[in-house]
């Protein structure tokens, strides 16, 4: 895999805070590469060995181990690099999705450096379910019409993805409101991270 840590920024955040969307803006400004743990799983091909692994814990609706997850995601890491889709030596990584929970941080500590965590930080919950109701109208997203499977996902949020912000150091998380307009949202991301120009260059 990697020799050295990646540096990368990363996001953390409720289910419908609008981190997907924040991310993807991010990825298109130079110097940055944006990767969603979603992406990795997609390319994933059925027949290799840790696509059967995968679809062995899909197929029957269950999260996938940690440990097949980082390395799902090292692979995939490899090859866009491979690729020359994205360099590690100039680019900064924005992760989206992954870590998902204290595990796989940990477990991913020798191959990222973090540089910057980005909180999404939702006090409207009801907020947040409309907004989830809305995206599944235009994206045809069957899970974000259930408002049941909605607040399932809220409440694995605060037991297993939270605690990662617990993990890293205090001066590494910048919390933003993800209730605002988006183009605020995106607005108070861009001035954080070109307040650390010492670090992103």
């Amino acid at each position: 895999m990697y020799e050295r840590p990646i540096s990368h920024h990363s996001t953390i955040r409720a289910p419908g805070s609008g981190k997907g969307t924040q991310g993807k803006i991010l990825g298109q400004i130079p110097g940055f590469f944006h990767l969603s743990c979603g992406d990795v799983f997609r390319a994933l091909q059925p027949e290799s060995d840790l696509g059967r692994m995968f679809l062995e814990y899909s197929s029957r609706g269950q999260l996938v181990p940690d440990d097949l997850t980082v390395k799902l995601w090292q692979v995939h890491a490899s090859r866009i690099v491979d690729a020359g889709h994205f360099s590690p030596d100039s680019e900064i990584l924005v992760l989206d999705g992954i870590p998902r929970n204290v595990a796989q941080a940990e477990l991913m500590q020798s191959y990222i450096d973090v540089k910057q965590l980005v909180y999404f930080e939702t006090h409207d919950q009801e907020k947040m379910v409309a907004r989830l109701n809305r995206r599944a109208l235009h994206e045809n997203r069957l899970d974000d019409t259930n408002e049941a499977v909605i607040r399932r996902r809220f409440a694995e949020y605060e037991q297993e993805t939270a605690p990662v912000l617990d993990h890293y150091p205090c001066d590494l998380i910048y919390t933003v409101d993800a209730s605002a307009r988006p183009i605020e949202v995106l607005t108070r991301v861009a001035q954080r991270i070109a307040s650390l120009n010492t670090v992103f260059t």
